[in-house]
Formats: C-alpha cells, structure tokens, sequence
C-alpha cells in the first residue's frame, strides 16, 4: 500500500507530477493531486445490474467506494497476471473511485507545456485522453478520468437537470471566455450557460490558447472587459494548466481587471490554496453547475 501524501508544488509553475501505470501493453498517466493511495487488489462485491466496466464495492476505512476495471473501460484483454494488479484509490469531483489498473511504475514530474493534445490517430481513445507526454521513446497518455466516471455513471457529470434548481433566468449579454480541454465538458458547460442565460460563451482548448487570444486583444488596442466580462478555467490542461492562466492574468497590467472562475474536478479543502494563491476570484468544484452559476451571477461584471 502507498499512500498520497501530497508532493508540495508552487502554486502556478505550470507543473505537475503523474502517476505512470500500465493497463496491458500500454502506458497511461494521472494526476498525483488525484492520487489517495495506491493499494494491493482486495475482494470486491458485485453489485447486480452495475456497469459491465464496475467490478463492484468495497470498503476503504469506513468509505464504500467504486472499483473500475481499466482494462474494460478502455476495451482492452484482461490481465495476465491479475495477481499483480493494483488498485489506485483516487479523489476527484468530490467523489472517491478506486480504478483497477495492471501495475504502476513510478512518478514523473514535468511541465504542462511539455504534454501535447491528443490527435485523431489513437484509435478510438482519442476522446478518453487529454494529453500525451512523450517519455523514453515511448508515451504516456493523460486519461480523461471524468469522462471515463461520466460514461459509466453519468449523473456524476454536468447535466441540463441540475438547472432546475433555479428560476426562470433572463438572457445575458456578458460574454464569458471558457478554457477547458474536455470536448464532453466544453458542450455541456457551454449548453448549460446557455440555460442559465449567458448565450455569449468562447471556448478554447487550453490555457495557453485562452492566454495567447486575450494578449491578441490587447494588443490589438482593445479594451479587455469590452470583449469579456469573465474567465472560467479547469485546472487540468495540456501546454498551461489553470493556476498558470491565472497567475499570468492576474500579474497582467490590463488582464487582471478580469474576474477568474476556477472550475476544476480538483477544487478541495487541501486545494484550495493553490487558487487563492494565484489570485482566483473564485473556485468551485465540478460537477456543481449550479454553484458555478451563482458565482458568476456574483462576481461577473
């Protein structure tokens, strides 16, 4: 068993630390934020009728958490040596999920300018990977764990249903740039704002995208709050994660009059420093949209 217990990096050096695991033939990586522990398998409890990817149940210190089986969840053979499988015990969305993985290796640090964007050519897994970090001659892929927790159970995800919660909403002419490098996220965030009235959304991929095109504007001799009344980022990006953008935005002469929204999976009360740090107007953790909407209804401008 190996437990988590928090590597210490500077709030946005636009670094992060994964951890290397094996499903099959094939190299993947996650977060260290998301990481609790790492544990031998133990007996799981079936559960009827349960996604064909959810081994079942088990209990970690009085927590009854998920187990995922990776190899299914991404299509691939079972384990030949299932003996010396691993179990990683993780935290994201306020939610604890152990995922069944082959065996995990090691941790690598490295910066968020060094992980690519995924193309089309991963046959099929293309839409589950947010980043490809090339190591060794070999690479790693940054799974898009929120998408994979989202297909087998969606109501963890965002969904138009959350918005009951509030009246009856007036349309809005604020325009609000998105940085999100989720494409299953960029849609609902953007289908969801629309129901809350903010039609004027702008979505990039990724912090230094988002970056670059605010610098553009002025640049271009614009008024930046003529253009964008708001910022929301995820934390987790390929080239600039989102204490990046925001250090970067909030250390800018005419960028920093911009309110930010951090709306990030890894929004906790370890965490939280980390946005207040880099000078976050306000953080709120996914899936909680209507918490989102609120924030913006109180900090936009």
């Amino acid at each position: 068993m190996i437990k988590n217990e928090g590597i210490l990096l500077e709030s946005g050096t636009n670094e992060l630390e994964v951890v290397e695991f094996s499903v099959g033939d094939n190299r993947f990586g996650i977060n260290v934020i998301k990481v609790k522990e790492i544990l031998n398998p133990a007996p799981v409890t079936k559960i009827p009728h349960s996604h064909s990817s959810v081994e079942g149940i088990i209990e970690i210190r009085g927590d009854v958490v998920p187990v995922v089986n990776m190899a299914n969840a991404l299509g691939f053979a079972p384990s030949d040596h299932p003996h010396q499988d691993k179990f990683i015990l993780a935290e994201f969305n306020q939610t604890k999920i152990v995922f069944h993985v082959h065996t995990v290796t090691q941790i690598h640090r490295i910066s968020w300018e060094d992980i690519e964007k995924p193309g089309r050519m991963y046959q099929g897994l293309e839409k589950q990977i947010t980043g490809i970090i090339k190591k060794d001659d070999e690479m790693l892929l940054l799974l898009d764990f929120e998408k994979v927790v989202a297909d087998i159970t969606p109501e963890t995800s965002i969904h138009k249903d959350q918005m009951k919660a509030l009246e009856k909403r007036e349309r809005s002419d604020k325009k609000i740039l998105i940085a999100e490098d989720s494409a299953l996220l960029r849609g609902l965030l953007q289908e969801t704002l629309k129901e809350a009235g903010y039609v004027h959304t702008f979505l990039f991929d990724d912090g230094k995208e988002a970056y670059d095109h605010l610098l553009k504007q002025v640049e271009n001799g614009k008024n930046i709050l003529d253009e964008y009344q708001l910022i929301i980022t995820d934390i987790e990006m390929p080239r600039m994660d989102g204490h990046h953008f925001t250090k970067l935005i909030k250390q800018h002469n005419e960028l920093q009059v911009l309110p930010v929204v951090i709306f990030s999976s890894l929004i906790t009360a370890d965490l939280k420093h980390k946005g207040e740090k880099v000078g976050a107007d306000a953080q709120i953790s996914k899936p909680e949209i209507v918490g989102l909407i609120h924030t913006i209804d109180n900090v936009i401008q």
